[in-house]
Order: structure tokens, then C-alpha cells, then sequence
């Protein structure tokens, strides 16, 4: 089962982003996700059940050395062995909240190959709505997917660094989750000529797909990809993410 907002170690609750041109960028994203007869997300980019999801914040001096990706937040066991982990293994820590005790809270962090990742203790279940019940589909992230010129080997660094176990071992593709039943995410090998960024990509379900993807090139966006239920796409100041047709009921 493919569930990436799910309470606990591996889950993923939320994904930021620090941009410049702040108010036009909120004004592109809303007017992209907020599509259909019942849109899943508000025009404040919290879910339609107003629980923050995603994150778009302004670039102040104090975000400048971020890079323009949208980071998720991924639940692990122990924020500061994670941390160090990464960093044993080739990635980069941007940043480290602790407590007054030295405690560690969070971390921004870039794996080897420059893909940025947050990541924070479980969260409590209650604060993790279900993706679908009696009011029916939320906005909430549902997928989050890598593409880098190792797949193998940025497998290993999240099994290590998340605690993710991986299917598939044919070297080009592995889905990353909990267990063996659910799964998070997926690490691709880049295709030759078709090379996407290495950067993690936060697939987002909208009420009407095909209204969206008209919408993102009118709002100044660009369609990289195109498929029956999803499309890779690039922001107005280059980010990329991507966006999906709603969950069914």
C-alpha cells in the first residue's frame, strides 16, 4: 500500500520551502492546487480540513543558504544519530534545532547527491488525519519521489539514515517504506537524456488534474511530464514538484 503521510518512524507529515517572490508564489500554488468542484487544499495551502501540510515561507537572510527545493519532513527514531548518519555518509547538515539542554529537535539536511530532507521525531497518530474517511479526500502528500544517477546507492543512504526498507533489486528502482506493507517513496535511476533533478519531489493530489496542468503554464509554471494521473512539473522560480489526480474513495 503506497501511504506517504502516515504517523510514525518513516512516515512523512509535512515538506517546506524558503522563496524569494513570496507572494507570488503563494498566489501560483494556490491557484494551481485549489481546482475542481472540491478542492483539496485551501487557498492558505493548509489541507481542506486546515491541518498545515505544506509549507511555502518567505526567504529571509536567515533561509538564503536553503536550496530551492521543497524539503520533506520525515519522522526518524533519533533526530541526532540520523544526523549524523547522513553526514558519515556523504551528506550535509544545513541546519540543527535544539533545545536549551542540547537536545536534538530537528535537521535540515542534503543527502550525497544534493536532494534536501528535514527530519523530526514520530509525531503523535492523532496529528496525522487519514488520507480518506466519511468527509472524504484531503490535500496531503501521497508519494514523494527521487531521481539520481545511483539508485543503489541512495537506497543505502536512507535505509540508514531514515530507517526505510526498500523493494525491488534490480538497480534502477526501489520503493522505500515501513515494513513491507507500506510504502513512502520511491528512488529512480536517472534515464539517459531524460535526467531529472536530484531533488525529492512531492507528489500533491488535486481535485482536477487536467485543469491544474493547464493552470501551471498559464501561472507562469512548465510541464515537464505528462501522464494519465500525474505530471512532473517546475514552478515559476524553477522548483519542482509534482501533482496527482485525487485519491479515490
Amino acid at each position: 500500500m503506497r501511504k506517504t503521510f502516515v504517523h510514525g518512524v518513516g512516515g512523512v507529515v509535512s515538506a517546506d520551502i524558503a522563496v524569494p517572490e513570496h507572494p507570488s508564489e503563494v498566489e501560483f500554488y494556490s491557484t494551481v492546487l485549489t481546482t475542481g468542484d472540491a478542492p483539496l487544499w485551501r487557498d492558505d495551502l493548509m489541507n481542506n480540513r486546515g491541518t498545515p501540510v505544506i509549507g511555502l515561507g518567505e526567504r529571509i537572510p536567515e533561509y538564503e543558504s536553503l536550496p530551492l527545493q521543497w524539503m520533506p519532513h520525515i519522522q526518524v527514531a533519533d533526530v541526532a544519530a540520523s544526523a549524523a548518519a547522513a553526514i558519515e555518509l556523504g551528506g550535509r547538515e544545513l541546519m540543527h534545532g535544539k533545545d536549551q539542554d542540547g537536545h536534538s529537535l530537528w535537521a535540515g539536511l542534503i543527502d550525497p547527491d544534493g536532494a534536501a530532507f528535514g527530519i523530526i521525531p514520530a509525531v503523535p497518530s492523532d496529528s496525522v488525519p487519514g488520507e480518506s474517511d466519511e468527509a472524504g479526500p484531503i490535500g496531503c502528500i501521497s508519494w514523494l519521489s527521487l531521481w539520481v544517477p545511483d539508485a543503489q546507492s541512495s537506497r543505502n543512504f536512507y535505509q540508514r539514515v531514515v530507517g526505510w526498507e526498500s523493494a525491488g533489486d534490480d538497480g534502477r528502482r526501489y520503493e522505500m517504506g515501513i515494513g513491507s506493507e507500506t510504502k513512502v517513496a520511491e528512488i529512480c535511476q536517472s534515464e539517459a537524456g531524460k535526467a531529472m533533478p536530484a531533488v525529492w519531489l512531492i507528489h500533491l493530489p488535486v481535485d482536477d488534474l487536467r485543469q491544474s496542468v493547464l493552470l501551471v503554464e498559464s501561472e507562469g509554471g512548465e510541464v515537464i511530464q505528462d501522464s494519465s494521473d500525474t505530471a512532473i512539473v517546475r514552478d515559476p522560480i524553477g522548483v519542482h514538484f509534482a501533482i496527482q489526480s485525487k485519491p479515490k474513495n
